[in-house]
């Protein structure tokens, strides 16, 4: 008898555009949501349009995050407490979407997701990353009732923000392939149609990597169009597996090993070049990815990176060492051959 069985979740609306975010207040009433909205943002959001959206609400209240960490989550989730909203609204980047995102479960209320750069995923996604000392924690929650994404004010976001998202988008590449490794030497389970979106994305963004430049509102249309279907693919499988392999591990040793260094999405980007050296040797598609990456004005070296070569090849040979995750890293790679991978495609000179 068959008894397997799924639960999706995702956003019930997804605004993508021009000004979209006047739209925000007609957006959260299609979905039904009653209360008073807390608006969790950070200090530039905030002053950028934080009186953009309380106009469009009744009596809104506001919380300004200035970190993510487990601490900010408490913090909110007792201002929360003494607010009592009906729900969140999530203006920013990352920390005040990931935070946001882990309040909403904890108080079991929704949530809206109103970016203000297109650096990472997790503006649609199911998951949160939290860092906690030299560790980053990705916590699984609810992904946003809805998302509005206004590409005037992601054109004018810091550029490296924008360049960090699109090489987070291409690692998904090589995070497919894992997953696929993951199902074929441990039986894994794999959703087809998830990896397929996640690849489908990452693709996009290496064939057009020549269309994305500073300022223009049509290169964060396809940006943020990106790491919407990455998101959604995240909520496909019910796992983080389409957008995080062997190059995540790799960044999150990254953080212990040099800390503040470089950006996640860069960190992943590189490490994808040397993922998929590992995965189809020097005939694949590393150089590809490297190219695109190049053309985004994204880091391909850890020169680049502001990273050593001692750091980076730490990183490497000890990324197996971080989560029970398959991936082509697994029992590790020793010296020898992480250079031999690292030079081979550039990232370190030797």
């Amino acid at each position: 008898m068959f008894e397997k069985s799924t639960w999706i979740k995702l956003p019930r609306n997804v605004l993508v555009g021009h000004e979209v975010i006047d739209d925000l207040g007609a957006a959260v009433g299609e979905l039904y949501l009653t209360g008073r909205p807390l608006i969790v943002t950070s200090p530039t959001p905030n002053e950028i349009a934080g009186d953009r959206v309380r106009a469009q609400f009744d009596d809104p209240a506001t919380a300004v995050v200035e970190d993510a960490s487990f601490d900010a989550v408490e913090e909110l989730t007792e201002t929360a407490e003494a607010v009592d909203p009906g729900y969140l609204i999530a203006l920013g980047g990352g920390k005040p979407i990931d935070i946001a995102k882990m309040a909403a479960d904890h108080l079991d209320v929704g949530f809206v997701s109103v970016p203000t750069v297109a650096s990472h995923d997790g503006i649609v996604s199911g998951r949160s990353s939290i860092p906690e000392g030299d560790t980053r924690h990705s916590v699984a929650a609810d992904p946003p009732l809805a998302v509005v994404a206004d590409t005037t004010l992601l054109a004018n976001a810091p550029w490296r923000l924008t360049t960090a998202g699109c090489a987070d988008i291409i690692s998904n590449y090589t995070a497919v392939k894992d997953w696929r490794l993951a199902q074929r030497l441990r039986n894994v389970e794999y959703s087809e149609y998830a990896g397929a979106l996640s690849e489908m994305t990452a693709e996009l963004l290496v064939e057009n990597a020549d269309m994305i430049r500073p300022g223009l509102e049509e290169s964060s249309w396809v940006v943020v169009k990106a790491l919407v279907s990455s998101g959604v693919a995240m909520s496909i499988a019910g796992s983080s597996r389409p957008a995080s392999g062997a190059e995540h591990l790799i960044s999150h040793q990254l953080d212990r090993i040099a800390p503040g260094k470089a950006l996640h999405g860069h960190q992943v980007g590189v490490a994808s070049i040397m993922t998929e050296y590992l995965h189809s040797g020097e005939n694949g598609r590393w150089s590809a990815i490297r190219e695109a990456l190049a053309e985004l004005d994204a880091p391909t070296t850890a020169a680049e990176l502001g990273v050593n070569d001692e750091e980076l090849l730490a990183a490497l040979t000890t990324a197996h060492e971080i989560r029970d995750r398959y991936t082509i890293l697994q029992g590790g790679i020793n010296q020898e051959a992480a250079i031999e991978v690292a030079s081979a495609t550039g990232v370190i000179e030797r």
